[in-house]
């Protein structure tokens, strides 16, 4: 159908898939994203604009955030990592339209926690309790 008008897909609507890790769901994932660093390299007869070459990609950490539980998978994740046993995983995050099907996915690679941080509690509020955990990763692509 030429000329189809698209909405975009809302950002509340998606999951997190983690290999090996049964957790019941997330509230916020932040942070994932890629660029390339730029080197700039000039020599003593060109003219006075440096040429632009790429350098080295980076990917920013992810940050997931749950609300607290009786699960500890996560947490446990982590906790093997500060033991040295750093266990590399793949995950997969899934924009889920209106009808709940999948709709857009981006695979993260050997990821692995680098930060965790318990909920803050405070006796007159009435917010959930957030856990979260960052993740150091080694590449992002767009599946679908």
């Amino acid at each position: 159908m030429a000329g189809e008008r698209r909405d975009p897909y809302r950002n509340f609507r998606f999951r997190i898939e983690v290999e090996g890790i049964q957790q019941a769901g997330f509230s916020e994932i932040s942070g994932f994203d890629a660029s390339l660093s730029v080197i700039e390299y000039r020599e003593g007869n060109e003219t006075i604009t440096p040429r632009k070459l790429p350098g080295l990609a980076k990917y920013g950490n992810i940050t997931l955030k749950w609300g607290v539980t009786d699960s500890m998978d996560m947490y446990n994740w982590m906790s093997e990592s500060i033991q040295g046993k750093i266990s590399r995983k793949t995950v997969t995050i899934i924009a889920i339209n209106e009808e709940g099907g999948d709709v857009a996915t981006w695979q993260v690679i050997e990821a692995w926690p680098s930060k965790y941080s318990a909920p803050s509690f405070k006796g007159t509020g009435n917010e959930v309790a957030i856990e979260s955990l960052e993740l150091a990763h080694e590449g992002m692509t767009r599946t679908k």
